[in-house]
């Protein structure tokens, strides 16, 4: 892999089918190719994180312990294709608590930075929400990746983002909030990371 040796990725939606504030381990269901593609990234030397906003522990719909019930299914789930997180960070509060680490706020880079010795300019992140993308710019990330997957194509939309019907595409830097890269899911997400030169597949 090139430059990149650490890549931030959310979860609902991004890793996982996107649920209503997910809470059920039995429910846990990868997005297509999930797997393979997160191998692909530990096969070329990348540290994986989550990084997720979980405001429905501080909205009262479930409880930590109920997250970490989730959190261990997924572990289960990427068992198998040799995958692991480095780390799991997240946010417990509701948008109306005003935190410092809800996306886009820096607070969860900040504390994997601080912990594991992160260079931004080594790190990419991916996820489906504006808020992940604005969160990615915001640390000064070296690629901030939307997929389409989850809330993506709405957020897509918002943006005025060019449509896209597959693979994935560079976008031009400089516009204000947009992505680095547009991917239609993370396999495609991690195609476009592994190959830094393209513009497309």
């Amino acid at each position: 892999m090139t430059a990149l040796k650490n890549v931030l990725i959310d979860r609902d939606g991004t890793i996982i089918v996107e649920k209503h504030y997910l809470h059920d381990p039995a429910q846990v269901e990868l997005v297509p190719g999930a797997g393979k593609a997160l191998a692909r990234l530990t096969a070329a030397g990348a540290r994986l994180f989550v990084v997720t906003n979980q405001s429905g522990i501080g909205r009262g719909y479930y409880a930590l312990e109920d997250f970490q019930a989730v959190q261990e299914r997924l572990a289960e789930l990427l068992a198998p294709y040799g995958v692991a997180f480095e780390a799991v960070a997240h946010c417990p509060h509701a948008p109306q608590e005003s935190c410092g680490c809800r996306k886009p706020a820096q607070g969860m880079w900040c504390e994997l930075r601080d912990r594991f010795g992160l260079n931004a300019a080594e790190t990419a992140m991916i996820g489906d929400n504006a808020s992940d993308v604005a969160f990615g710019l915001a640390c000064g990330l070296a690629e901030s990746v939307l997929v389409l997957t989850g809330h993506g194509r709405r957020f897509a939309a918002q943006l005025e983002l060019p449509e896209l019907a597959s693979g994935w595409l560079r976008l031009e830097p400089g516009r204000e909030g947009s992505p680095t890269a547009l991917a239609v899911d993370l396999p495609a997400a991690v195609d476009c990371l592994l190959h830094p030169g393209k513009t497309t597949p």
